[in-house]
């Protein structure tokens, strides 16, 4: 599968370079991409459950793990026009790190339980 504003290899795990990431998820990212009108840097977006339980609270199970999510690095006036369009784009888990040296929004797009948002 192509995508006009991101490569399959972005989304690798970090641990072990596993991907499951599922397609229709980086269509709508790619979407959204289209949207804002810039690039969007992944900072994470597969994470086998290992990797997963090493970096997040969500253990084993969470959004990473399921090819659904990905964390945009986006700060600043750009976080907030992306906030904007990724609820537009319909992105139901959206988690907001907007202090510190790693400023990024996650997004995902499971229906468990959503929509939500939050921040770090």
């Amino acid at each position: 599968m192509a995508w006009r504003f991101f490569k399959l290899s972005e989304f690798d795990c970090k641990h072990c370079g596993q991907n499951l990431m599922q397609s229709g998820f980086i269509d709508k990212l790619d979407a959204l991409r289209k949207e804002v009108g810039f690039p969007l840097r992944v900072t994470s977006g597969y994470r086998c459950p290992q990797h997963n339980m090493a970096v997040s609270t969500t253990g084993p199970n969470g959004p990473h793990t399921t090819g659904r999510a990905a964390d945009i690095g986006v700060d600043r006036a750009r976080a907030l026009i992306v906030l904007k369009a990724a609820l537009n784009l319909g992105f139901t888990g959206i988690g907001i790190q907007q202090k510190g040296a790693s400023r990024f929004i996650h997004l995902d797009d499971l229906e468990d339980g959503r929509p939500t948002i939050w921040s770090y």
